[in-house]
């Protein structure tokens, strides 16, 4: 498979509770959220198999998470990528609460 033509562009979906991540206009991958006061809880993040192995992922959560800096607002990392990457990239430390019980039964019920 060639590598993309275009730089890929991350783009917040608000009305979609995510961050999509686009190779020339397509979506290529996505990490979704939803906001609790001021906590943003990541709780999925996922790459087509289309665009596996390009870096696409952590290109992503990296941007998504300096958006969620640049709002003022706090990650509450449920999804298993973004805890990951956090472990990996000590620049957020400052910003991350905890996974809590609380914080889970509120993400159940917000999803249904």
């Amino acid at each position: 498979m060639s590598q993309p033509s275009a730089i890929p562009v991350v783009e917040r979906r608000d009305d979609g509770n995510r961050y999509e991540i686009l190779v020339d206009g397509k979506r290529a991958g996505l990490t979704a959220y939803r906001d609790r006061g001021a906590q943003r809880v990541f709780h999925h993040t996922e790459i087509d198999d289309a665009f596996a192995g390009q870096g696409l992922a952590s290109r992503l959560v990296q941007e998504a998470l300096t958006d969620v800096r640049n709002s003022g607002k706090r990650i509450v990392p449920v999804c298993p990528y973004v805890a990951k990457f956090l472990t990996r990239n000590g620049e957020f430390a400052d910003l991350v609460d905890p996974v809590t019980p609380d914080v889970l039964q509120w993400l159940d019920a917000q999803l249904g």
